[in-house]
């Protein structure tokens, strides 16, 4: 288990990890509220995420058949890591979308979660035009920070007619993103009308005039501490209402921005439990 991180620090590493910040300043700030450079130094391991942490399901399954394929995609082609039930039965589609350290072993794990859950799971690497997700999560942040978003959401409406075109695919497909990738659920719900069914965690919201465009039912799960996100929680609920759509929004009391990876400090299970099983009954319900 993980030691205990002050929510200050926790707000402080938010702001570092999302762009708010340099690193050096990070440094900095962490430095002064820890109280010495080697306070900081010590903590900063406890913050960052621990791989070590990642495989729930372990990628050697032997239930499970993984594979990397690709899409083309705007003129862009696209990889992704495509998980199976060794069956070949048709079966209800899901797209992962990462958070913004790009495709790595967590998410692979939470694609590997989804197929045991009965799903034919897709994990997209939106960094593949600019040469895929590196091991460095610095490098991999520093990558988001040049992507033009809408570019970017253009190469992800591809997946959704690649999955539902898939032989062991029942032709729906919905979408599940985690942070950077939550925001980008819900830019995919009003980007292609194909997607059945979206579930976004801690996603930033769209602008209240794209959300007549959506006609997917929407999953929304937010953390009570995640104060940045929540921001923009009124406007877009606001707007979904006004507009019929329909959509479940859920808050997790006492969790944070990420509760739902359990390779970072932030991980809070009992939350990440309730979240995951109302996921997997949403597109069940969604995607038959």
């Amino acid at each position: 288990m993980r030691q205990h991180v002050d929510q200050a620090i926790i707000d402080l590493y938010d702001r570092f990890t999302h762009g708010g910040m340099s690193r050096r300043a990070f440094l900095d700030r962490l430095t002064e509220t820890a109280g010495s450079s080697a306070a900081a130094m010590a903590l900063l391991p406890l913050l960052q995420n621990d791989y070590a942490q990642a495989a729930v399901v372990e990628p050697n399954d032997p239930r499970l058949a993984a594979d990397t394929v690709s899409y083309d995609a705007a003129g862009t082609k696209i990889s992704g890591y495509l998980v199976r039930l060794k069956d070949k039965t048709k079966r209800q589609a899901v797209i992962v979308i990462h958070e913004n350290r790009g495709l790595n072993p967590h998410i692979q794990d939470v694609a590997r979660r989804l197929t045991l859950e009965g799903f034919l799971a897709l994990s997209v690497d939106m960094l593949s035009a600019q040469g895929g997700t590196p091991a460095d999560e610095d490098k991999a942040r520093d990558m988001f920070g040049t992507l033009k978003l809408d570019d970017t959401t253009k190469q992800l409406v591809g997946a959704v007619p690649f999955l539902a075109a898939h032989a062991e695919s029942n032709g729906k497909v919905g979408a599940i993103g985690f942070c950077w990738g939550g925001g980008m659920v819900n830019r995919l719900a009003a980007a292609n009308p194909d997607l059945k069914a979206g579930v976004a965690y801690y996603g930033v919201q769209i602008p209240a005039a794209q959300v007549p465009a959506i006609r997917a039912p929407l999953l929304l799960h937010y953390a009570q501490h995640d104060e940045r996100v929540n921001a923009g929680i009124a406007d877009y609920e606001a707007a979904l209402k006004a507009n019929g759509k329909r959509y479940t929004m859920q808050m997790y009391e006492g969790a944070n921005h990420a509760f739902n990876n359990e390779t970072g400090n932030r991980y809070d299970k009992p939350a990440a439990d309730l979240a995951w099983s109302r996921t997997v009954s949403f597109f069940k319900q969604e995607l038959t």
